[in-house]
């Protein structure tokens, strides 16, 4: 009986969670191919650091706006429902794409961006419990590690479109004073870099209703709470009393406000040493890959070691590898950038499952939506470290801080987030673990 439970996945759920660990793989490809694009309207529209990170703004933005009105559906109804209805937001947005490379409005695109996320809320809102319930609580956190670890492969998947199809596509890049062409060349050139961004998300729109098929057809599983409603004041209560998990919502806040600035400003960085954005984005490319051998290391490492424990260290080694970013100038300093990706792999899943360990299937409903709410982070943390990297100007090196350039200086940002997570892993193994 006790091999039985050890399992992390049986056979009777196999196939459904596959079609969940796809989703994963989905939404990491839509981060992936979003990140570079902060850079692209930045050439493009001519745009500051700080205007370009509207992109992220809209992106994360969504996640937060709708994460709680996900849980509040998926209270009355079934997650494969909430998984459909966040499929056809996500192909909604992407495909809002055309009509905003047709009106040239860097806004439109935006609320494309915003409206696709609406889409990943439902997705993240209801694929993480749904791992979690697919199984034992002993085997939990293992399990939704597994299912994250095809996060990573959507990631690359997504960059290596963007750098490909996209980055290398666009003329405005090719051009070292984009600024200074006449208005009727900055015209063409505009509209033909803004036909380049949109060709893959719309492509991506398409595929997101094959899979919208798929689940449709298929048969999930249900959670033998589902039927259950109790009252959700109390629901609201048990959770904000729970320290592990409000804690833990601070925790997520910080890591992906650290994770998408890390992945954002490579290319801000690599520009700081003169470096162009197709050759940026193999470094970023080796961040991912080191980011897919992190998460299956750290999966294996939970097996002999809390979880508490394991991501306080994934996180002092990220404190070693930022402080390295910040005051080693030149390729040293990316490479040290790069290295952050391994240290971050175990840090979504484990502080998901460390939040909502203790809860029931209701609980974990409703505080799966505080957790994907938390993605707000890579939102507001991004913004605020393109107005440091402009301090000095629209470039990345203007001024030099504590001797350093100011894009070196921003990943202070990044460092805080890593101590905060640090110390959230000791409070768990020592408090909660024991």
């Amino acid at each position: 009986m006790q091999k039985k439970q050890n399992v992390i996945v049986s056979k009777e759920v196999l196939i459904p969670f596959i079609l969940v660990t796809s989703l994963f793989a989905l939404w990491g490809f839509a981060n992936a191919v979003t990140d570079p694009m902060v850079q692209a309207f930045k050439k493009v529209l001519e745009l500051s650091n700080s205007q370009a990170a509207w992109v992220q703004m809209a992106f994360y933005g969504g996640y937060f706006c709708m994460a709680l009105p996900a849980a509040m559906f998926m209270r009355k109804y079934s997650y494969k429902v909430g998984i459909l209805i966040g499929l056809g937001l996500y192909a909604m947005g992407a495909l809002m794409f055309y009509p905003a490379a047709v009106t040239e409005q860097f806004w439109f695109f935006c609320l494309g961006l915003y409206i696709l996320t609406f889409g990943l809320a439902f997705l993240e809102t209801a694929a993480n419990p749904y791992a979690l319930a697919m199984g034992s609580k002993e085997t939990a956190t293992q399990r939704l590690n597994l299912a994250q670890a095809f996060n990573p492969v959507g990631l690359i998947a997504g960059l290596f479109v963007a750098q490909q199809f996209v980055l290398k596509n666009l003329k405005s890049d090719d051009i070292s004073d984009f600024s200074a062409l006449d208005e009727a060349s900055k015209t063409l050139i505009k509209t033909s870099d803004l036909l380049v961004i949109r060709d893959p998300y719309v492509i991506l729109g398409l595929v997101i209703l094959g899979v919208f098929v798929l689940f449709l057809v298929n048969k999930m599983p249900q959670s033998k709470e589902e039927g259950g409603m109790p009252n959700i004041s109390e629901t609201f209560t048990v959770l904000f009393k729970n320290k592990k998990y409000t804690l833990g919502v601070l925790a997520q806040v910080l890591y992906v406000g650290a994770q998408i600035m890390c992945w954002t400003y490579i290319y801000q960085y690599a520009e700081a040493i003169n470096m162009d954005s197709v050759t940026a984005g193999y470094y970023q490319m080796g961040a991912f890959i080191i980011f897919t051998i992190g998460r299956a290391i750290g999966t294996y490492l939970l097996k002999f070691m809390s979880s508490g424990k394991l991501l306080m260290y994934f996180a002092l080694l990220a404190m070693l590898f930022v402080f390295g970013t910040i005051f080693i100038r030149g390729v040293v300093g990316l490479y040290s950038l790069v290295g952050v990706s391994f240290c971050m792999s175990l840090m979504f899943p484990t502080i998901y499952g460390i939040a909502l360990k203790d809860l029931t299937e209701e609980q974990s409903k409703v505080g799966s939506a505080g957790l994907v709410m938390a993605i707000v982070g890579g939102a507001l943390m991004p913004k605020l470290q393109g107005i440091i990297i402009d301090i000095g100007g629209n470039g990345v090196a203007d001024v030099n801080v504590l001797s350093v350039p100011e894009v070196n200086i921003s990943f202070v940002l990044p460092l805080l987030c890593f101590t905060y997570i640090a110390w959230y892993g000791k409070k768990v193994f020592t408090s909660y673990d024991r």
